[in-house]
């Protein structure tokens, strides 16, 4: 990774660390190093009493650890569709699904949905994997919207989806999701589904808009299995992305880009990631819609005290007309006292004590507060009501919610990408 401009090694352990005993990580840094084969303490003495090797004015890619780069043309030779099809497959550019072929035409033709300079830098990446930093153009994400099948009028939120610097895939172990939200005026201007089924197929502009996410993420290099892909199972979420729009006309309570701090006429696109997703249906009868969320966010597992509700606008207007929340903070605060756990279950793991304790013992509140509590002590799970994100949602069919885990990572303007 770089810090101050300068480049910082990286230093592999053996797989899995989540979850597992104290015994095993101390085993994993006194062992070998899964990719170099050298010992792991070793390698991380000589990071911290060694000079690094400076990549940070790098700006194509570098070797892919043992791999030689070797720089490819930008434009193919002709050849059938067929051909090239595979050819993109085989050059790790697609996420296996056929893509729209990025003719020099189509690209033309994708950039009259901006007014920006195809040179025009719209972000970089460092790639701690890879050693990396990935420059892209917006001609860069043009070639990407274009393979996805997008249309010149999504191209802007294409762009600023591309300028949150945020990669749909995760290198983790662990299955991590993402989502895509559009709020503001594009979202009607280009079709995109807020409503009913709103994360199902059937909306191109939901389609392509969270695949493209996925591809620029692929090309970006994040898809190569135990070098940047280390996930143990994958998530199917990742071809779309739960791509979709807040149904801002349905919902009783303030657009999420506005708690944001945007204005309401403003174009915001959001990126969000997390582990965990819950499909819910209030079914119970003797609790408001209040209670049985928090019920439900209590019982959620996870090192983090994020949260995202994705209401039903039923849901949503109950919330406020029934149980008396004005508005979404106003909820956020109240799940912030009331989604309660046993102290005990939240330091109940190795690996959050390891990460948290040192956070306690500098007295950082509230580690430092709950560590000394008794383990049947009831502490809020969501502490910071600021991590809880309320989006409004789907179709006035039934009172039903999503319940995630996830985590709002960045936002966006979408107008400067307009034409």
């Amino acid at each position: 990774m770089t810090a101050l401009g300068t480049a910082l090694p990286f230093v592999w352990t053996p797989h899995p660390v989540v979850a597992l005993p104290r015994e095993t990580l101390y085993g994993y840094i006194e062992g070998s190093d899964p990719l170099t084969g050298g010992r792991v303490i070793d390698e991380i003495l000589d990071a911290l009493t060694k000079t690094p090797v400076d990549g940070g004015g790098q700006t194509g890619p570098l070797p892919l650890m043992h791999e030689e780069y070797v720089p490819r043309e930008e434009m193919l030779a002709p050849a059938t569709e067929d051909e090239l099809q595979r050819l993109f497959w085989e050059r790790g550019w697609t996420d296996g699904l056929p893509v729209i072929l990025p003719t020099p035409e189509r690209v033309e033709h994708m950039l009259t949905g901006t007014g920006r300079p195809r040179e025009e830098l719209v972000g970089e990446i460092f790639n701690h994997d890879t050693k990396e930093m990935i420059r892209y153009t917006v001609g860069d994400i043009a070639v990407v919207a274009v393979m996805a099948g997008a249309r010149p009028e999504h191209l802007p939120v294409i762009l600023a989806t591309a300028a949150c610097r945020q990669s749909a895939l995760t290198p983790s172990t662990t299955a991590f999701g993402s989502m895509l939200l559009v709020n503001g005026p594009i979202a009607k201007e280009i079709g995109m589904n807020s409503g009913l089924a709103a994360f199902s197929p059937g909306s191109q502009a939901n389609a392509v808009i969270g695949r493209a996410w996925t591809l620029m993420s692929i090309c970006w290099g994040y898809a190569r299995p135990k070098v940047t892909l280390w996930s143990s199972q994958g998530n199917g979420f990742l071809y779309g992305n739960m791509c979709c729009a807040e149904n801002e006309e349905r919902s009783v309570w303030t657009p999420f880009h506005v708690t944001k701090g945007f204005a309401p006429e403003e174009s915001v696109v959001s990126v969000f990631k997390g582990w965990y997703v819950l499909n819910s249906l209030q079914a119970a009868v003797s609790r408001t819609a209040g209670e049985e969320i928090t019920l439900q966010l209590s019982v959620i597992p996870g090192l983090r005290s994020n949260a995202t509700l994705l209401l039903d606008p039923l849901v949503a207007k109950q919330l406020k007309e029934l149980d008396g929340f004005e508005t979404k903070q106003d909820f956020a605060r109240w799940i912030s006292k009331n989604a309660l756990i046993p102290n005990g279950r939240f330091w109940g793991t190795d690996t959050i004590d390891m990460l948290v304790t040192p956070l306690a013992g500098a007295g950082v509140e509230p580690y430092a507060t709950w560590k000394k509590l008794p383990d049947d002590a009831l502490i809020p799970h969501y502490h910071d009501p600021d991590a809880i994100n309320i989006v409004v949602v789907g179709g006035e069919t039934s009172p039903v919610w999503k319940t995630t885990d996830y985590a709002c990572w960045g936002t966006a303007p979408v107008d400067r990408w307009r034409p």
